[in-house]
């Protein structure tokens, strides 16, 4: 546009554009704003992403900082449940240093506790003699002839589980028909 002879502008008409750079324009202008709009729509994203992420590490460090607290405890209260035992062991040891005899009551009375502990801290024993051989909860050391098919006839180890779940297995020996 060029100055009147006063300096001035004229007024501006847009019917004197051509319409198909006017259009160009508008469509210049609609796709600038579009990047503008996903400018900030990507920064709201990667700003709700960060959060996210920081959320997630934060109970990823309470999980496992909630997980060594409840192991710690657990043992904490398996060796309060053993303290008894370690003093009748430390009584009976006493006793038994004068007269041995003495030592076998005492260590059936500190093993009785042990098994009475077991039971609280909800494990049970496996493995007597005369009992269904069961490998789910047996392991089976040898094999000797006998009168019956699969009966524990020995436990050189006895065996724990929780519920369904083995602990340790009863290390048997296992008796088979001839």
């Amino acid at each position: 546009m060029t100055e009147d002879e006063d300096g001035e502008m004229p007024d501006f008409d847009p019917s004197t554009l051509d319409p198909n750079m006017f259009a160009g324009v508008q469509e210049m202008m609609d796709k600038l704003q579009k990047a503008d709009d996903l400018e900030r729509e990507n920064n709201d994203l990667k700003g709700r992403l960060a959060r996210l992420a920081a959320d997630f590490e934060s109970f990823r460090r309470r999980t496992a900082d909630d997980a060594t607290d409840a192991r710690n405890k657990g043992t904490a209260e398996a060796a309060e449940a053993l303290m008894p035992v370690y003093d009748d062991v430390s009584r009976a040891l006493e006793m038994g240093g004068a007269d041995p005899a003495k030592l076998i009551p005492g260590m059936q009375n500190v093993q009785a506790k042990v098994l009475n502990i077991f039971e609280k801290l909800g494990l049970s024993a496996t493995g007597k003699e005369g009992e269904p051989f069961d490998p789910q909860w047996h392991e089976a050391l040898q094999v000797v002839p006998g009168e019956q098919d699969d009966t524990v006839v020995q436990v050189f180890q006895t065996g724990f589980r929780m519920g369904e779940r083995l602990v340790r297995p009863a290390r048997v020996v296992v008796s088979k028909k001839d």
